[in-house]
């Protein structure tokens, strides 16, 4: 069970990189002012792990975002753990290549801590892998790893793959707890990160989260949040207002009981907010 005590607070991943437990994600956020303001607002909390991806259009503003904050703040840009995704119209060997260095010069920066194949697109992920691999035996991303892969999608990459996926960033909250893929990461040493870990605020009016938020007296968000880092699974809640950045990084000083784990882990209904990985079409 993971206890870390602070937004700095971080994992090492399986080829030795620290990785902070709770970031800013900003899918959805598209006007690029609004992305930078809410990076600058969530560093200047004390968040360390900033979510992005090409296909949110807003790597401009995430970009200016870190840089602005990096002065504000005093912060190097090591302080810092920045993450994008290649997309699936750029997957590919050779155009995935292409694209990591068309985020690179979106965001401003000389490199990510992690770039991730956004989806396991059908014929092309295992090509875009090898130009990951590529990537990060050039020292030209610190880490790499995968998003939206299922069990098959992972046992199928690592029958050619020669570097391991340290992340596999997944849908993940309490009505879909993902159990059979966390057990599987875990014993491959491939640590889960949940995007949409608040289920979009699905969740807030749920009788058990609220009694459960009552009696540690958090917010329906602080204790999901918490039961996702507790369980050791990474999370990159999203929002734009500035209290609920700050209240979202709020989940530190306090511990869940294993009973009120066990009560979150059963509101599972294996229940989709996005795409399915062996359904999409995008």
């Amino acid at each position: 069970m993971a206890n870390p005590t602070g937004l700095q607070d971080t994992f090492r991943l399986n080829n030795g990189v620290e990785m902070p437990w709770l970031g800013l994600g900003v899918f959805r956020v598209d006007d690029n002012s609004v992305a930078a303001e809410s990076v600058k607002t969530a560093i200047k909390a004390g968040y360390r792990l900033i979510d992005t991806a090409a296909v949110y259009q807003n790597e401009e503003g995430v970009g200016q975002g870190i840089r602005e904050a990096l002065d504000e703040n005093g912060l190097s840009r090591n302080d810092i753990f920045v993450t994008s995704k290649v997309w699936n119209s750029d997957q590919g060997y050779d155009t995935t290549l292409a694209a990591y260095q068309a985020s690179l010069n979106r965001l401003g920066l000389d490199y990510l801590d992690l770039y991730l194949v956004h989806w396991p697109v059908k014929g092309k992920y295992k090509e875009t892998w090898k130009a990951l691999e590529q990537l990060y035996k050039d020292g030209k991303v610190r880490s790499i790893g995968v998003s939206n892969f299922q069990i098959h999608h992972l046992e199928d990459l690592a029958v050619d793959a020669e570097v391991a996926p340290v992340i596999n960033q997944v849908e993940r909250h309490p009505r879909l707890t993902q159990a059979p893929l966390k057990e599987y990461c875990d014993q491959h040493e491939i640590r889960l990160e949940a995007w949409a870990p608040l289920m979009v605020g699905g969740l807030f009016d749920n009788e058990t989260i609220t009694s459960i938020a009552g009696k540690y007296d958090k917010t329906p968000a602080q204790v999901i949040l918490r039961w996702h880092i507790q369980g050791g699974v990474a999370a990159i809640p999203k929002s734009t207002k500035a209290h609920r950045i700050i209240e979202n990084g709020d989940v530190f000083d306090f511990e869940l009981s294993a009973e009120d784990m066990d009560k979150i882990n059963a509101l599972n209904q294996d229940h989709r907010t996005g795409a399915d990985p062996d359904n999409f079409n995008f």
